[in-house]
């Protein structure tokens, strides 16, 4: 899976593309893709969720639901703009072992991070 190139993804024949936050664009969907690949984008927020549903993704990663940046959304207001959509949501930002238990209270299908598997 390649970030913000899916024409490069198509031509190297690989399984989907990432589309992360701040790209808006349209244009891919213009391109022919083949049965089994897969589009996946990140969201900071309902307007950003807006755009990866018509962007035709299949699952959105939405931050961040625990770390405290200018991204942060707190269990409560991730619930909430999840609900919004009928994409899967997978949460980002901040998980730990510590506060892993909470994601039960979400209906995201999973979770993502760095610093959790170091």
């Amino acid at each position: 899976m390649i970030s913000n190139n899916i024409k490069l993804s198509l031509k190297l024949n690989l399984d989907g593309a990432y589309i992360p936050a701040f790209n808006s664009k349209f244009t891919h969907l213009a391109y022919k893709f083949r049965p089994n690949f897969k589009l996946i984008g990140s969201a900071h927020n309902l307007k950003e969720i807006r755009i990866k549903e018509k962007q035709n993704v299949s699952e959105i990663f939405l931050s961040s639901i625990f770390k405290g940046n200018k991204n942060y959304l707190g269990i409560n207001k991730f619930k909430i703009i999840s609900d919004y959509s009928e994409k899967k949501i997978v949460a980002l930002g901040g998980i730990s072992k510590k506060n892993i238990h909470l994601l039960k209270l979400t209906k995201s299908i999973g979770f993502a991070g760095i610093s959790f598997f170091e």
